[in-house]
């Protein structure tokens, strides 16, 4: 099915204004193109390793919206300049002028599913839900993966690096939180290797459905695991939740700018003895992580390096 484009051209004053006036119209789903600043809220949000380079802001907002092809896009496009000049009188709207072009209807969510195939870490073999496993890989260790919206599927260099360190210090008795938690393939990576029980942390909600379809996929029973949303960082009830002194592994695979906030907090869920795994840091944030885990308390125990990423290991010694 193809759709008609139209991007509006207007300005950051008016953008929300105007983005409520073409809701009022019936127009949905509308896109938002600006240059405003992220807030700190926007970047914990975001998973992503390096934040982009954004222009100043130059005050021009682009809101682009579709129609279908049967639309009646002159009315639709007449009541909208309408509705911009009454607006005019109160707030500046801007030059308003509309940029119009044609798109195919392309499943966004599913369509990236193309470029996603089984792949091995070691001795590993990570497939998607919707491939089926090879005969002459049905002996090996195989993790069915479906991230969904939420971020981890297991392809990239950190997640990999945190992999090896969980298998090396993973016991019958571990119990271990994962912060950042995505679609949950680090906890469950560990239940597989033998742990007893793993918790998961993430401020993206689609962690919750993505986690629990891939647990389910890969047979792991719902007593094993739990995962819940909020910013263990700041968040007392998420901390109290999570509870005290009770991982023996604590992984947490995210940017340097949150590990470092974070590793302060954490200490209080490791035990005595408990290894704390960090990965998702770049070459150049390798030194200010470390540091942040030595001012912790903490001793590193290893640093390990994979393409441009670095994973940082270190453990909570045992209280005299």
């Amino acid at each position: 099915m193809k759709w008609n484009k139209f991007r509006l051209k207007t300005t950051t004053e008016a953008e929300d204004i105007v983005s409520s006036m073409l809701a009022d119209l019936g127009i949905e789903g509308v896109e938002i193109e600006d240059k405003i600043p992220l807030t700190e809220s926007d970047k914990e949000q975001m998973f992503v390793d390096i934040l982009p380079e954004i222009e100043p802001d130059d005050g021009v907002a682009y809101l682009s919206f579709y129609l279908e092809e049967e639309a009646d896009t002159e009315a639709v496009l007449a009541n909208v300049k309408k509705e911009l000049e009454e607006m005019s009188a109160y707030v500046n709207v801007g030059e308003c002028t509309i940029e119009e072009s044609e798109t195919e209807d392309v499943d966004w969510v599913n369509n990236w599913k193309k470029y996603f195939h089984q792949f091995y870490v070691d001795d590993i073999l990570i497939i998607p839900s919707w491939e089926d496993v090879k005969p002459s890989d049905e002996d090996k260790m195989v993790i069915h993966i479906d991230p969904g919206t939420a971020f981890g599927t297991g392809m990239h260099e950190t997640t990999q690096l945190c992999i090896r360190q969980i298998r090396k210090y993973v016991t019958e008795k571990t119990k271990i939180l994962d912060v950042g938690c995505g679609s949950g393939i680090l906890g469950m990576l560990a239940l597989k290797f033998g742990a007893e029980h793993s918790v998961g942390t993430d401020l993206d909600p689609c962690a919750i459905d993505a986690t629990y379809e891939n647990m389910e996929v890969n047979g792991i029973s719902k007593d094993k695991y739990e995962v819940m949303i909020g910013n263990i960082i700041d968040d007392k009830a998420v901390q109290d939740k999570v509870g005290y002194g009770c991982y023996d592994i604590v992984v947490a695979n995210i940017l340097a700018d949150v590990l470092v906030p974070l590793t302060p907090v954490i200490v209080n869920q490791l035990k005595d003895g408990g290894i704390y795994v960090t990965s998702g840091i770049i070459e150049d944030k390798e030194e200010t992580v470390k540091a942040a885990v030595e001012a912790a308390g903490l001793t590193v125990l290893e640093v390990h390096h994979q393409g441009e990423w670095v994973s940082v290991t270190a453990r909570k010694e045992t209280k005299a």
